[in-house]
């Protein structure tokens, strides 16, 4: 059985107005989409239009007469110019920037000369949702993305993180597209589990142990616990309550006699149990052989974040045969970089009677579907970060579509990095180590200029459960390596023979 560990950190998927094909589910309300309108701009003209969005300018013009409003709902990253007369709405509260509207009108062409293909002439304003510009945190000027780490309610408006959005959304209805059209399986893998997949002991703890002793405290606090004496008094009550039924069942009295004082005897020893509970309950952790006692845990054991879903996904492999699990994972690693995250999505593939040739053709195909779906589906979204943060993004994607990966051994990966002259790399290049981001960019970016696959990597750097090869010294892993990243997909081939998965452990 192989697997493709981690082909992709993905963050959840958001259901994209955009993506409604049904033209009944689309117009909810009568609304219709911005992308949808500019999509198919001249089947509109002229029709009656109910569009919903947020300002991102608006201006005053003709001495106050009207009024240009940049209306954009989220459905993509272009924006529809909005004309509002003064005799259908108070222009001064429709144009400042974030303010909400739900418009009514007429869709126009505009006057020649201008860059707008459409224009909306609104007609009725159905709902305004006012904003107070003095207060509003988000300027029409570009924002760094760490000032907008302190305005989390209103970033996803910027055109950067709201394209991010969309490219996430679909780059995870591929994940799910390309997965199906494979014959796999999703699988729900649970998120809060007692395994540590990884074995690195970096993971974040799920207990309700700290919240429980905060409750009790905050109780003893309230209401005191008893005294021993209280205990005592309770204890002789149960006592001669206990003598009482004695007597009387030794009198022979009757049922009813009997049945009233063991009523009363019941009720005395439940009161000495509430008490004791009491008396005996003490703040804090709870603590036994001087460790905690997890035993009194929720689980009744420790319990974790997810790090992978490997394990469960695995048991379904061998009942379904091909399948994948897409979740979030999590990672209590202190390490402030971008390639180290605390929660991230992660696709984990697992692959049931396959080799690693097999795993290596599944992950190929998987990265060109992608890049291929993004150039499909998302390609004013990848402008923008090619306009504005990587210029060479779609010719990357392109790249990688259009181009076969290469296929290295990590024995030739390694000789032709301790071949190159006039570069240092801040890693030592020799066989046995991992190889670094800076090794696999160099790979990538400069020897072959195109994604890379490494596989056969040294059974010392990988898990024991990946097979060996005949060699001894290696086993069937594989890397996928692509330009600008290094490391973006991690799989192997499964140890399938006992003796040996058994004394490689």
């Amino acid at each position: 059985m192989a697997k493709s560990d981690g082909l992709a950190e993905e963050v959840s998927t958001v259901m994209a107005a955009a993506s409604i094909s049904d033209p009944a589910l689309e117009r909810s309300h009568g609304r219709i989409f911005i992308k949808t309108i500019l999509n198919a701009a001249e089947e509109f003209v002229g029709r009656r239009l109910v569009v919903g969005g947020w300002v991102k300018t608006g201006r005053e013009q003709g001495k106050g007469s009207f009024a240009f409003l940049e209306l954009n709902d989220g459905s993509c990253l272009a924006n529809l110019q909005v004309i509002v007369d003064a005799a259908v709405f108070p222009l001064a509260q429709l144009t400042a920037t974030g303010t909400c509207v739900l418009v009514e009108g007429e869709l126009k062409k505009p006057p020649e000369g201008v860059k707008q293909n459409v224009e909306l002439r609104v007609e009725k304003v159905l709902e305004m949702g006012p904003v107070d510009p003095s207060k509003y945190p988000l300027p029409k000027t570009r924002l760094t993305l760490e000032f907008l780490r302190d305005f989390v309610h209103f970033r996803a408006r910027t055109n950067t993180i709201s394209a991010v959005a969309r490219i996430r959304h679909e780059l995870a209805y591929a994940t799910h597209t390309f997965f199906r059209e494979n014959g796999f399986r999703y699988v729900h893998t649970p998120i809060i589990t007692t395994s540590d997949c990884e074995g690195a002991g970096e993971m974040f703890q799920v207990t309700t142990l700290f919240s429980e002793a905060e409750k009790i405290e905050k109780e003893l606090k309230q209401n005191p616990p008893p005294q021993e004496s209280d205990i005592e008094s309770a204890k002789l009550l149960v006592k001669e309550k206990g003598e009482s039924v004695f007597h009387l069942k030794s009198l022979k009295a009757s049922k009813e006699e009997i049945a009233a004082d063991v009523a009363e005897l019941t009720k005395a020893k439940e009161s000495l149990t509430r008490l004791e509970e009491r008396f005996n309950m003490k703040g804090g952790i709870p603590r036994k052989d001087g460790k905690i006692d997890y035993a009194l845990d929720f689980f009744g054991r420790q319990s974790f974040l997810t790090v992978s879903g490997q394990l469960q996904v695995e048991t379904y492999a061998c009942a379904l045969g091909n399948v994948y699990t897409f979740g979030p994972t999590f990672r209590a690693e202190q390490s402030h970089t971008s390639r180290h995250l605390a929660e991230f999505w992660m696709v984990e593939p697992e692959i049931a009677f396959a080799n690693l040739e097999d795993d290596m053709n599944y992950a190929e195909s998987y990265v060109k579907f992608l890049c291929k779906w993004l150039l499909d589906h998302c390609i004013e979204d990848m402008e923008f970060m090619v306009k504005n943060f990587d210029k060479t993004a779609i010719e990357r994607l392109k790249l990688v579509t259009s181009t076969p990966f290469e296929r290295i051994s990590y024995t030739r990966a390694i000789q032709l990095l301790e071949n190159i002259r006039g570069k240092e790399f801040e890693n030592k290049v020799e066989w046995g180590i991992d190889l670094a981001s800076e090794h696999e960019r160099y790979l990538t970016e400069v020897i072959f200029k195109k994604p890379v696959i490494v596989y056969n990597y040294p059974k010392s750097i990988k898990a024991f459960y990946m097979r060996l090869n005949d060699d001894g010294k290696t086993v069937a892993a594989m890397d996928v390596l692509v330009p600008k990243v290094g490391e973006l997909i991690g799989g192997s081939q499964r140890e399938e023979r006992l003796d040996v998965l058994i004394q490689s452990y």
